[in-house]
């Protein structure tokens, strides 16, 4: 599952990936980010009125609409295979679909030699920017905008390193997602057309993992550096 993602390219090569047009989101300058968590204040893009697309942001864990509490079940995922189905999350599914910017993500396997878990950062070739394809919400009980990411199961490449993946929608499915008038029948064939087939992926320091505990330190440009393999 996606757990950790990176945003280290500047907005403005992002930004060519959406129609943006108010000022305030094309001349966003956001600092890089190497290891964003659950929880974090992430941007997203929907839909907008006139037919471009607009930039919104929100916490990385999904609070459905009718929530009276934040959840305390882990909603920073949403399964495909019954997100049309999920109480949680078929009613963003219908009407409140986004994308979440990113040129990165991170996922771990087990070390065989001392049990700890090892990060990999994975990638588009040449750190491409993508967008994952998400669902959002706004919880007017709690005044909380939220979003979450679609994942699959995996297919070559990334199934040499876990069984799940997050879906990186291909560019021209983009509108189709994101129009609240999109069929709800279609959508799940919009999501198989991903771009993840062509994924690449190495290894990288363990200073990942500690993101949750002491963000600051850990969310600079060494999490993507890849480590000399044995």
């Amino acid at each position: 599952m996606c757990g950790r993602y990176t945003r280290y390219l500047t907005w403005s090569e992002i930004h060519r990936l959406y129609r943006l047009t108010a000022p305030a989101e094309v001349g966003r300058n956001d600092a890089p980010r190497y290891n964003i968590a659950p929880t974090d204040e992430v941007p997203f893009i929907t839909a907008a009125d006139d037919g471009n697309h607009r930039l919104r942001t929100g916490r990385w864990w999904l609070v459905p609409f009718w929530a009276k509490e934040m959840p305390k079940g882990t909603m920073f995922n949403a399964r495909i295979e019954g997100v049309d189905t999920t109480p949680a999350f078929r009613d963003a599914f219908k009407s409140k679909r986004c994308l979440i910017p990113a040129d990165g993500y991170y996922e771990w396997t087990i070390s065989p030699a001392d049990g700890k878990k090892d990060p990999w950062h994975i990638f588009q070739p040449g750190h491409a920017p993508f967008s994952f394809a998400g669902l959002w919400a706004y919880n007017s009980n709690l005044d909380v905008t939220s979003c979450t990411i679609i994942t699959e199961p995996t297919a070559a490449p990334i199934n040499q390193i876990h069984d799940r993946q997050p879906i990186m929608l291909d560019p021209a499915y983009y509108d189709a997602w994101l129009d609240p008038k999109t069929p709800a029948d279609d959508l799940k064939e919009i999501l198989s057309h991903d771009i993840d087939g062509s994924l690449q992926f190495y290894r990288v320091g363990r200073e990942v993992n500690a993101a949750a505990i002491n963000k600051q330190p850990n969310d600079n440009a060494r999490m993507i550096e890849p480590i000399a393999l044995l």
